[in-house]
């Protein structure tokens, strides 16, 4: 099974959530390989709960994870810290949205959930933890209490700062961190836009119908991290895309 465990349905934090755009993304996704994906929105994205609310009226949802065809999503967002970095929840929907009304005084940028009581709130439920793209610049996680570190589940080799850094760099960096906190590596792409998925995603070596087999898959090492020779390309072309897009949506909204 192949799975991408970093996605967004949204342009950005700002924009509304549309059922056309993503159904394109979802398309994509497919066309590209992926089985799938791991619906990781900003937690605070605006109209979060709107997300679901479609997504509920797109897809059957089982439990586990909503079925888009042939392709599953995995319910999930990121998380912004206070010490800076980013944390990605994949679960169960009900779990995902309850840690999201416990979040609800953590929203503003100046009043982050604190790292270790976003650990102790998530440890409450079934989660895949995993601490996203941490050797960013602008957020990262490699400066953090590796104790606290620990308490994560893997630590994500994310496609934009592949490109950004470089393949081999950022993934030996990347690699070499998680191994000395004794955690593996996954997979993801952070898109944002339907062009860079099929860059990098997980194969696991056997189909996973739940988040509680998801987790042991990753856990166990049961898979392999595959990245696209055209990851660069389809990076560019999407930083690309998405400036353009939100420049279009300036423009829509100014008066005529």
């Amino acid at each position: 099974m192949r799975i991408d465990l970093h996605t967004h349905a949204k342009l950005s934090k700002a924009t509304i959530f549309s059922r056309d755009y993503y159904t394109e993304m979802l398309a994509e996704a497919a066309g590209n390989g992926l089985d799938a994906v791991a619906l990781t929105e900003h937690f605070n994205t605006y109209r979060f709960h709107e997300v679901y609310e479609n997504l509920d009226r797109m897809y059957p949802y089982n439990g586990e994870y909503y079925e888009a065809g042939a392709l599953k999503i995995f319910p999930g967002m990121e998380v912004d810290i206070r010490e800076k970095g980013h944390i990605l929840l994949i679960g169960r929907k009900a779990d995902i949205l309850e840690i999201h009304q416990a979040l609800t005084p953590f929203m503003q940028k100046n009043n982050f959930i604190p790292f270790k009581q976003l650990l102790t709130l998530a440890e409450g439920y079934p989660l895949l933890k995993i601490g996203a793209h941490p050797f960013r610049e602008s957020t990262p996680l490699h400066h953090l209490d590796p104790a606290d570190l620990r308490r994560l589940d893997a630590f994500d080799l994310n496609a934009k700062d592949m490109y950004e850094y470089g393949n081999e760099l950022n993934r030996t960096r990347v690699e070499r961190f998680a191994a000395e906190l004794g955690k593996p590596v996954t997979a993801g792409s952070d898109t944002h836009q339907c062009l860079q998925y099929g860059s990098i995603y997980n194969e696991l070596d056997q189909p996973c119908n739940s988040i509680a087999e998801l987790k042991k898959a990753i856990l166990s090492g049961a898979y392999k991290i595959a990245v696209a020779d055209s990851l660069p390309l389809q990076v560019k072309a999407s930083v690309m895309l998405k400036k353009l897009l939100k420049r279009l949506l300036v423009l829509e909204a100014l008066p005529e």
